[in-house]
């Protein structure tokens, strides 16, 4: 027979849905059982955070709104931290999770297993949209629904809950044909393009600061159109690497923990802010003050003039750099950017980091120009926030929330729809959130080379609070042996030395399969700017 559970998945098959993440559980077994009767490829995490990471992965890898599947109650819960982060990055995550029975919805208190009086109000704070279904009619719909809000700009997840009793019974809706979804165009405003076009195009410094809603829009070549034409630098938020050439003339790269770096963004008579908030680390922690005349396009709308007061464009990036590419003025470029850019070289030169430097240089070189990188919360990531050129290949981190462990368990999500080699770099501490995933690596034999670098502890709270407080407390771990542990699941490890690091690195990421690469070092962090240090 057909039940709700293969309205479910016939939904997201007609929409076009390729891959579910997720982990099983007793009130979403009809699920589970309707996905072994579909086209659908499952990939099973061990916890329900990290299954939340891996459609989060896949997304970003995508395009495409990914599928993710939990049980109610406890299930459900653990996936809000990875939600908040495909929250806070515009990842559009699919999250269908069982309930109880209908009978115990609205709080009856009936005493069903894993029952909450109101489990979707957990989530409404996280996601874009939340809905209950409460009968099998109501499934294509709402799945629909669900799909065509996760992809409107700004992208983002959603939830969707479905009682036990519902996806378990039989049903008589007909086999779906199709499903039709139209995610929202956000288009620019005419009069708002021709007034950021007069404002850019009479400035005698324009500036453009590309955020991740460049890279999500699929605009680097309108990006790119327009910076030349305008002959504006490009300086590209954390989020937004990879939007803008990293050796190009005009490119400031990605260095906005820098003080010369915030200080070119304040001279620019004219600052071009295109998919970005202009967040605490996309302004230097709110150091930020601009003395010309700020333009900001964004689809968030919340996060319009936010911070700064600007001529407000609510906008797909992608749409409007295309509209002011038609529109602005051609010129030659003036801006002497490899003086800012040597400026930092400078500040950095003095601070005796070539150590850490050498590292990262030694990563980079490691992996193929085109392959992805995921990067947990460790002194390395924040390392290559502002100094990794990401070449052909996208760079993602856990930036937009700020969680633990997102680095590998999203680098299996992405390996799961690529050929070619994925890299996850985390610190010890990270990487003990994702221990289990070992497991689901080898079982699906999914092309990630973990790269950990213990230090010993959680690296970057030891600096903070050693630079706060003069000592740090609770930053020092005990954990396993990383290599005995990785062979213990059957995935190639490896002990590695900063001397070594390149060609172990690039021996295990040529690997057909998972693989650990652990690299024993304590890395320092260069100073901050935003508290008033050199």
């Amino acid at each position: 027979m057909r039940t709700g559970g293969d309205l479910v998945v016939e939904s997201l098959t007609a929409l076009g849905a390729t891959t579910v993440f997720g982990l099983p559980g007793q009130h979403a077994l009809g699920l589970f059982d309707a996905l072994r009767r579909s086209s659908l490829r499952y990939v099973g995490s061990r916890t329900e955070v990290n299954a939340a990471f891996a459609a989060d992965g896949h997304a970003r890898t995508t395009g495409a709104v990914t599928p993710l599947f939990v049980s109610t109650g406890p299930g459900a819960l653990q996936t809000l931290a990875g939600l908040q982060e495909s929250a806070s990055s515009s990842v559009p995550v699919l999250g269908i999770s069982s309930q109880v029975p209908v009978a115990g919805l609205g709080g009856a208190r009936r005493g069903f297993l894993h029952e909450l009086p109101d489990q979707q109000a957990s989530f409404r704070g996280v996601v874009k949209h939340t809905r209950v279904v409460r009968t099998a009619s109501q499934i294509p719909s709402a799945v629909a629904e669900a799909w065509e809000i996760a992809a409107s700009a700004p992208a983002g997840p959603v939830w969707l809950e479905i009682p036990q009793d519902v996806l378990l019974g039989e049903v008589s809706v007909p086999p779906l044909g199709e499903l039709v979804v139209s995610p929202r165009v956000l288009a620019p405003r005419p009069e708002l393009i021709a007034e950021a076009a007069r404002l850019l195009s009479a400035a005698a410094s324009p500036v453009i600061l590309a955020g991740g809603g460049v890279v999500r829009s699929g605009g680097e070549a309108d990006l790119l159109a327009l910076a030349e034409k305008l002959g504006a630098p490009v300086v590209t938020t954390f989020g937004g690497k990879g939007s803008f050439p990293w050796d190009h003339k005009l490119s400031l790269q990605s260095w906005l923990e820098d003080r010369h770096t915030t200080d070119y963004l304040e001279a620019a008579d004219a600052l071009l802010v295109v998919g970005s908030g202009l967040g605490e680390l996309s302004s230097n922690y709110h150091t930020f003050r601009p003395r010309g005349r700020v333009i900001q396009v964004e689809a968030d709308l919340g996060k319009l003039e936010a911070g700064h007061p600007a001529l407000a464009i609510h906008a797909d990036a992608a749409l409007a750099l295309r509209a002011l590419t038609s529109a602005v003025s051609s010129r030659d470029s003036t801006a002497d950017v490899g003086a800012v850019l040597a400026s930092v070289r400078e500040r950095l030169a003095g601070q005796d980091l070539g150590f850490e430097q050498d590292v990262l240089a030694a990563v980079r070189s490691a992996l193929p120009d085109d392959a992805p990188s995921f990067w947990d919360m460790t002194i390395l990531a924040y390392w290559a926030w502002s100094a990794w050129d990401p070449r052909a290949g996208a760079m993602h981190t856990a930036q937009g929330a700020g969680g633990l462990g997102y680095a590998f368990p999203a680098a299996l999500g992405a390996a799961s729809t690529t050929d070619g080699p994925v890299l996850a770099v985390s610190g010890d501490g990270g990487a003990m959130y994702g221990l289990p995933e070992l497991a689901t690596a080898k079982q699906h034999h999914l092309r990630v080379t973990w790269l950990i670098v213990d230090d010993g502890g959680y690296g970057i709270l030891r600096e903070y609070m050693t630079d706060a407080f003069g000592v740090a407390t609770g930053t020092e771990l005990a954990r396993p042996d990383f290599v005995a542990l990785a062979s213990a699941f059957g995935v190639p490890a490896v002990r590695t030395t900063p001397g070594s690091l390149r060609d172990d690195l690039a021996k295990a990421l040529a690997d057909d399969g998972p693989s650990v690469v652990v690299l024993p070092a304590l890395l320092r962090m260069f100073a901050p700017t935003h508290l008033g240090s050199a």
